[in-house]
């Protein structure tokens, strides 16, 4: 009999979906775009990315915000309200019609989507991958996929470290003044550079404000983590990679010696690293 692992990722403006079957991928399938969806229009997205599926062995399920001690419910999420309070492990049943639970695999994006990256480029050593998109998600994987656990299975919130920049003053969702997600969320680029993100994304030079939040927050980052690789991921971070020399060169510039002369410094390949992530941990699990 097949095994089939359904990953779910659930993300600020819509829903992604990947299928493992026997080891194999099969199927991605992504639902339309929302804004502050509600718990129903959570689960007719979560129907339209997973597609007529009957059943699955397991599920992996990545979502955004902060979650419980117990961790089967999420308790705030800024940017997707309708998940608050929902029972985790019979959401993506539930939507789908299924009787009963399966045995479930929760996470967060950045966590999801490192474990994709960290297995699929077989890496060693510490990674730091940060998910830029709606929000800003990060998480570190020691030697071997461990994760780095400093606060609610991440390794901490860069999304809200103050990296503010002189002339450009931005207060990040959380209210936090010059939160790196006042600088480079969907939303913030929108309020900057109009509705087309892509577009815009495609005509930066790299000295941006929110490019120059991006550096700050990296520079942060070495000194605090030592990593030896970095990924950004997300829709904004994919789209990245043609100023990733540029980056790395601000970076660079009077580093602290803390950091990893040799640290590696890349994108992700595309918009399902988390939705892979999350199957394949349903499937260790």
């Amino acid at each position: 009999m097949a095994q089939t692992f359904l990953g779910i990722d659930i993300g600020g403006t819509s829903i992604k979906a990947a299928l493992r079957v026997d080891g194999r991928w099969v199927t991605f399938g992504q639902s339309e775009f929302y804004a502050r969806p509600d718990a129903d229009q959570l689960r007719r997205a979560i129907c339209q990315a997973a597609g007529p599926l009957s059943d699955a062995a397991a599920i992996g399920l990545c979502v955004p915000g902060l979650m419980n001690a117990e961790r089967n419910r999420v308790t705030l999420a800024v940017n997707v309200p309708g998940l608050v309070d929902l029972p985790l492990a019979q959401l993506v049943p539930g939507a789908l019609g299924w009787n009963g639970t399966r045995p479930i695999a929760i996470a967060n994006d950045a966590a999801a989507a490192a474990q994709d990256i960290y297995a699929t480029r077989r890496l060693t050593d510490r990674l730091l991958l940060l998910t830029l998109g709606t929000g800003v998600g990060s998480v570190v994987l020691d030697d071997g996929g461990k994760l780095l656990d400093v606060e609610g299975g991440t390794c901490g919130h860069l999304g809200q470290i103050d990296v503010s920049i002189p002339g450009y003053d931005a207060v990040g969702p959380d209210g936090g003044a010059g939160g790196l997600e006042g600088y480079i969320g969907v939303a913030a680029l929108r309020r900057m550079y109009g509705s087309d993100v892509s577009k815009a994304i495609a005509d930066f030079s790299g000295t941006e404000p929110a490019m120059l939040a991006l550096v700050r927050t990296l520079r942060i980052a070495h000194a605090i983590y030592r990593p030896l690789h970095i990924c950004l991921c997300g829709g904004v971070g994919i789209r990245l990679k043609r100023l990733l020399p540029t980056l790395k060169q601000l970076i660079d510039r009077d580093l602290t010696s803390v950091a990893r002369p040799d640290y590696t410094f890349t994108c992700g390949d595309d918009d399902f690293h988390a939705a892979r992530g999350a199957a394949t941990m349903a499937a260790q699990a």
